[in-house]
């Protein structure tokens, strides 16, 4: 296997048939060099060992994605209803899992509020991410906002845009909230790749997949078999100075084609093969 010139992830997202104890198995024998974690696929009475397995298979972490990561509600998860009770959720969290994900970041979005209220969803969120920037900061982690894409509007999140998640940012006055830069999500946002500049430093995690016009709410394909300028977005964003993973977050689902159903090491495969090729694409823009 050829060692790629940049840390490839994968997200458990992109697996979720697997368990998570599969999925750390299966991602070292790939060659993946980052797993970005889904909380939902821990066993409760088994946390611990799990992480600690993540290190004794020679991967690192890329992010976590926690169980409740919205500040309102979202179609992803919609319970609990009241925001202090998602914060908490969140908080708790960060204080469980922090240990073992030192310098790693906790992925978060606005969710969707209930009257459609975009700019007092940004405020909220805004105040929330300001409160427990300093439970990151304490517990040796950071926070990421990540915008969506506009299919998600009002249904898991207020936000599809990178300007509009580094004007939520700003708001918290601290180095430790930052941007997921999801290129599904924001590919299509108009002047992108001036966005990109401005985060610079905050982009603390990127995210990968390919488009194809959703025939689901889960309809994402492999990096390099769809529409997505991916090597003018990874230049864009090498051009910040970002040097951590690059992580693959595939969603798959009420499709016909769906890759949840077809042999996810190929998937895996087919993901490394496909950002290798971007990356490579991204060495030629100008």
């Amino acid at each position: 296997m050829i060692d790629l010139p940049f840390m490839f992830g994968i997200s458990e997202f992109t697996t979720m048939p697997w368990s998570f104890d599969e999925d750390v198995e299966r991602y070292a024998k790939l060659g993946v060099d980052t797993i970005e974690v889904v909380e939902a696929k821990l066993d409760e009475r088994r946390f611990a060992e799990q992480m600690q397995s993540i290190t004794i298979a020679g991967l690192g972490i890329s992010g976590v994605q926690p169980k409740v990561r919205t500040f309102f509600n979202s179609k992803m998860t919609p319970e609990p209803k009241p925001l202090d009770e998602r914060v908490a959720c969140l908080r708790a969290s960060i204080e469980r899992l922090g240990k073992f994900a030192p310098g790693v970041p906790f992925i978060t979005n606005t969710g969707a509020h209930p009257k459609g209220d975009m700019a007092e969803a940004m405020k909220v969120a805004g105040e929330a991410l300001k409160e427990l920037a300093s439970v990151a900061a304490d517990n040796g982690v950071t926070l990421a906002l990540e915008p969506l894409n506009p299919t998600s509007v009002n249904v898991e999140s207020a936000i599809w845009t990178v300007d509009q998640a580094l004007d939520v940012i700003e708001m918290t006055g601290s180095d430790h909230v930052g941007l997921c830069l999801d290129y599904w999500n924001i590919w299509q946002n108009a002047g992108i790749e001036s966005a990109i500049t401005r985060a610079g430093d905050r982009i603390f995690t990127v995210q990968a997949s390919d488009w194809r016009t959703p025939r689901s709410l889960a309809d994402r394909i492999i990096p390099g078999e769809g529409d997505i300028p991916l090597s003018r977005l990874i230049a864009a964003t090498r051009a910040t100075g970002y040097d951590k993973p690059w992580v693959v977050e595939i969603f798959s689902q009420d499709v016909a084609d769906s890759l949840y159903d077809s042999d996810l090491e190929e998937v895996i495969r087919r993901c490394r093969s496909g950002m290798a090729a971007a990356w490579a694409g991204s060495d030629d823009q100008g």
